[in-house]
């Protein structure tokens, strides 16, 4: 994934909290939010489990990869039907959740995706899979195509489920659905949430009394409070090239 639209708001909005990111594999992800290694996370739908919450962002293309001598290298797309005749690799670590999956199967199972782009590169076979991974996995012998009719990934931010997530990752969750900095479900928004508005027609306070003190705008309640335990951020599926989990992690800076 290439979350670098998200990291650069989050470097403007709060320069002083460091957002750590972690690339890991899918399979990994789930795993780094649970135990704390992150406090957010990038991942493919779908969640598994009622311990992680989870929104869905976008649906990603599903592309087949071909050598750039191979017909299909000279059309923008193709359907799962004219797959019929050629191998299709399905390694261990797909993520698409085929019920069956196009052309012909091989007599065994790749590993990994990157050992199937590696038979591909052979000449053995062609693999499908989502667009993100292609990228990820580009080679200059090799080209990919958009695929018809057959699944796509979903692509979600989740995190540890709770009854209100913490001030950082909320702050994350802003951001990634494009919430902007004076939104009424921000944090500086909650901050000044029950705070008395003056009337329109109250008179102004007379010069030489006491200062009215009015909440600072623009910061934490008190200082954001470290995700802690959570999820997406610390260390920690696929944005912008890299299929891999991504997972950022706020630290507190001082100051």
């Amino acid at each position: 994934m290439t979350p670098s639209k998200w990291v650069r708001i989050w470097n403007e909005r709060l320069p002083d909290v460091p957002l750590t990111l972690l690339a890991v594999t899918p399979a990994e992800a789930f795993g780094a939010l649970r135990d704390g290694a992150a406090d957010a996370g990038l991942v493919r739908l779908p969640v598994d489990g009622d311990d992680l919450s989870a929104i869905p962002l976008y649906t990603e293309t599903t592309v087949v990869v071909v050598p750039k001598d191979h017909v299909f290298a000279e059309v923008e797309e193709i359907w799962a039907s004219d797959l019929a005749d050629e191998l299709v690799l399905h390694p261990l670590d797909d993520t698409l959740g085929w019920e069956q999956p196009p052309g012909r199967a091989a007599n065994e199972r790749p590993e990994t995706t990157a050992d199937a782009i590696e038979l591909v590169a052979a000449g053995v076979g062609l693999l499908a899979l989502p667009q993100s991974l292609a990228r990820l996995h580009h080679r200059k012998d090799l080209t990919y195509r958009t695929l018809n009719d057959v699944p796509q990934s979903r692509v979600a931010l989740s995190w540890p489920a709770a009854d209100e997530a913490p001030d950082l990752v909320e702050e994350f969750i802003g951001i990634v659905r494009g919430r902007t900095v004076n939104s009424t479900r921000g944090r500086r928004a909650e901050a000044q949430k029950g705070q008395k508005q003056p009337r329109k027609d109250q008179k102004p306070a007379k010069s030489g009394g006491a200062k009215q003190g009015g909440p600072k705008q623009g910061g934490t309640k008190g200082g954001a409070r470290t995700a802690g335990k959570g999820a997406a951020t610390r260390k920690g599926g696929s944005a912008g090239g890299a299929g891999r989990g991504k997972a950022a992690k706020p630290r507190r800076g001082r100051g």
